[in-house]
């Protein structure tokens, strides 16, 4: 078999078929590009919303031992209100000669 030299015409078909290589290469890119944006946008809005639902719990569980140590509290003063009114001046009192400094 006789083998043809190549011509420029060769070289033009080859360079085109090179340009729509490129073109699908850069349209897969970008979409790929695109998908991969789109998951980690996903990704973020659930990683914040889990932490949005954890700092409800949070907030609730804190809520509810605060009302729990009030409860106590007052539970104490029922009991043994001399005891309360003593710790209540003293903390006062301290309080009172932290404010003058």
């Amino acid at each position: 078999m006789a083998r043809t030299e190549p011509t420029t015409e060769d070289l033009a078909r080859q360079m085109d078929a090179l340009k729509g290589d490129l073109a699908k290469i850069t349209e897969t890119l970008g979409e790929l590009g695109r998908a991969q944006g789109r998951a980690l946008a996903d990704d973020m809005r659930a990683r914040a919303e889990r932490a949005r639902q954890e700092g409800e719990r949070q907030a609730e569980y804190l809520q509810h031992r605060a009302e729990e140590m009030v409860d106590e509290a007052a539970e104490m003063v029922r009991r043994q209100p001399a005891m309360a009114m003593g710790i209540a001046a003293g903390i006062g009192f301290l309080v009172g000669m932290m404010t003058r400094k």
